[in-house]
């Protein structure tokens, strides 16, 4: 991990994209795996492969309720009729043989009958007592679900490296398979810095402020099903900083600290990590969140988020949470989704850094546009409840325009 990747001194701005093929490249899954029952996989890593041992389905199937035939007494003119000699459930096949000239009710899910290759919709059928007459048209083959369609037999039905959402744990159930191999969870110790944090459920002092960061590092921290270890508000004397870091690199993979990380006298993150470790970088020319450090103490990760709220989500967003997901093995990672917009609104900006908006998409007659959720401060953290997106400005853009065309990233992907 060498300090300053883009080159620069202190001095210097790393640009997102910089930073973030720094950190992505920086970082190893973590060892550690375990085998956990399937409805403890839900949100967990999957260390091996899911190998199918059977096919899905077992066997041919019906796609619909309706008549299994051979496509061999169907006429192409006019209707055939065919004789109806039994029924197929599914669970409940019929025993015996579809011979010349006869059909097999069928319900969907139901194993083909011998002799039968297409099934006919019931809609399309008519039934006159123990005769259904069936009309030109049919193909052969139709609306049959083969063996092995879904899943093959021996071939993967899910790679390791995934993460295990509601369609994965029904994927691995249809198999008959009761446990799966995932990786341990990751450990990741939080802790807020600074004299003037106070800790909820009591009065304010002269100049504080309440703790929100580690709440809202809890909250995303917990949907990533990461292991927490919440160190608390560590005041700002290096003496219990270096106590802090020491038990969080002993017990974590991770360490996220917020604030302390600019160029204030009382600011020791930095110091203290090129005291105990080493630092790659600590500026980004985004906003807001400019100060952000990322770095190593021990063999833990850490990265010192800045101290305003809205900066912890953005820099969160925008370079932890992949930082944490290829920790924890996910391969390959989600790509960021971004879609453009029409901008209703307009404002200037400084070139040569991103920006990250909170916005609100708005439908109305000239479709999707986007507008500012609130004061847009990097301490306004009801920007962010208010807010469904984030507006992103690229590093070259100097003014918006209403009616320009912007990107935007939805919540609903990341939040």
């Amino acid at each position: 991990m060498n300090p300053n990747p883009a080159g620069g001194d202190d001095r210097s701005f790393l640009a997102v994209d910089a930073a973030r093929a720094a950190i992505l490249g920086a970082l190893a899954p973590i060892a550690g795996r375990e085998r956990v029952a399937v409805r403890a996989a839900l949100g967990r890593v999957l260390a091996e492969d899911v190998i199918a041992p059977c096919n899905v389905p077992a066997h041919d199937n019906s796609a619909m309720d309706g008549y299994a035939v051979r496509a061999a007494d169907l006429t192409s003119a006019g209707e055939s009729a065919l004789a109806v000699v039994g029924t197929a459930f599914a669970g409940r096949p019929f025993s015996g043989m579809v011979g010349a000239g006869q059909a097999v009710r069928i319900m969907t899910g139901a194993t083909i009958p011998q002799g039968a290759d297409t099934i006919v919709v019931q809609e399309v059928a008519r039934r006159e007592h123990e005769r259904v007459f069936i009309p030109a048209g049919q193909k052969k083959g139709q609306n049959l679900r083969h063996a092995g369609e879904d899943l093959a037999e021996g071939g993967v039905a899910i790679p390791a490296g995934k993460r295990c959402g509601p369609a994965e744990l029904g994927l691995i159930a249809s198999l008959g398979i009761a446990e799966v191999c995932v990786r341990r969870r990751l450990r990741v110790a939080v802790m807020s810095t600074g004299d003037e944090i106070a800790s909820i459920g009591r009065p304010l002092g002269p100049g504080e402020v309440y703790d929100s960061n580690r709440y809202t590092l809890h909250g995303v921290l917990t949907r990533l099903g990461c292991e927490l270890l919440d160190l608390g508000v560590v005041p700002d004397r290096p003496e219990a900083l270096e106590e802090a870091f020491r038990e969080a690199s002993q017990a974590a993979d991770v360490i996220i600290t917020s604030g302390g990380v600019s160029v204030g006298e009382a600011d020791f993150i930095r110091e203290m990590m090129n005291r105990m470790g080493e630092v790659a970088f600590w500026k980004l020319a985004i906003k807001p969140g400019r100060p952000m450090a990322f770095g190593r103490i021990g063999d833990a990760v850490l990265f010192g988020l800045p101290g305003n709220p809205v900066a912890v989500m953005v820099t969160f967003y925008q370079f932890v949470q992949d930082a944490l997901l290829q920790l924890m093995g996910v391969a390959p990672l989600p790509a960021p989704e971004r879609f453009p917009v029409r901008a209703a609104f307009s404002m200037r900006k400084q070139p040569g850094r991103v920006e990250y908006l909170r916005g609100r998409l708005q439908r109305g007659g000239d479709g999707l546009a986007v507008a500012p959720a609130g004061a847009q401060g990097s301490g306004v953290l009801s920007s962010m409840s208010e807010a469904d997106c984030f507006v992103v400005l690229p590093a070259d853009c100097s003014a918006v325009q209403e009616g320009d065309t912007v990107l935007v990233q939805p919540f609903h992907g990341i939040v």
